[in-house]
């Protein structure tokens, strides 16, 4: 009998299988594309603010009066004053045309502002607020009652677009004096110019439709003044007084010029 061998009591681990053998389990790409919980987490991109917010602060500030766009009513305005000026002798009249110019060429409110700088402030019509009505109405009341006009050697010309005063004194001595009322603001119905003509001249223009009355004479000179009534009633009245020493004073209406109402 063949003698037989003894059995080990103690089990053996199984043989490990052939790395070929081993099934291969891929991990799904979302899961492989999640970072690790303990792996820190990436420095997330700068919020960029909205344009709204990144904008600077003045792009939403109020826009500086001086850069204001002028209106029409603006440049009226100006205009307005600088036609006062010239009738008040604060221009000449290169002046007073060089600003005009300007002032229908400006395009901001700061270019309007320089032009009348140099100038005392006139209310003006249709621009004030409302509060300042009342006072705005009274201004061309507010305006001195007499005006002078002087040539002495020389002359002295009030003519285009000017606020006629209730009476205006002229005077002239070896020199000329030129009245031009045909284009002139009448605000009052009556108007009174008073010559003195010594070896000198004083020349005075109406318009057609203004009645003409004179009280005037001349010694050794001549006062010739074309009396006429006109057919308006409500028509302003130019009555034309003083005297002419070896001069001469002339007042007639011009033709082809009217005056369209009483405060044109």
């Amino acid at each position: 009998m063949d003698e037989q061998q003894p059995v080990s009591l103690t089990k053996s681990a199984p043989a490990p299988a052939p790395v070929s053998a081993r099934p291969s389990v891929s991990a799904p790409a979302s899961v492989m594309a999640q970072p690790s919980a303990s792996a820190p987490a990436p420095a997330s991109a700068p919020v960029s603010a909205p344009a709204s917010a990144a904008a600077p602060a003045s792009a939403s500030a109020p826009v500086a009066r001086a850069e204001l766009r002028a209106s029409d009513a603006d440049r009226d305005r100006i205009a307005d004053v600088l036609r006062e000026a010239l009738a008040e002798g604060r221009l000449q009249p290169e002046e007073h045309a060089e600003r005009i110019d300007a002032v229908y060429r400006a395009k901001t409110l700061g270019e309007l502002e320089p032009l009348v700088r140099d100038l005392p402030a006139a209310p003006v019509r249709g621009a004030a607020p409302a509060g300042a009505h009342a006072a705005e109405a009274d201004w061309p009341r507010a305006a001195p009652e007499s005006e002078n006009l002087m040539a002495i050697f020389g002359g002295s010309v009030r003519k285009g677009r000017w606020r006629v005063r209730r009476r205006t004194n002229a005077l002239a001595v070896f020199g000329g004096v030129e009245i031009d009322l045909t284009e002139a603001v009448f605000e009052q119905q009556e108007i009174a110019i008073h010559v003195v003509a010594a070896f000198g001249g004083v020349d005075i223009k109406v318009p057609e439709n203004v009645s003409l009355r004179s009280s005037g004479s001349g010694v050794f000179g001549g006062f010739d003044v074309k009396t006429y009534e006109a057919p308006d009633p409500d028509a302003p009245i130019v009555h034309i007084s003083g005297f002419a020493v070896f001069g001469g004073v002339e007042a007639k209406p011009k033709r082809g010029k009217r005056l369209k109402n009483l405060r044109a």
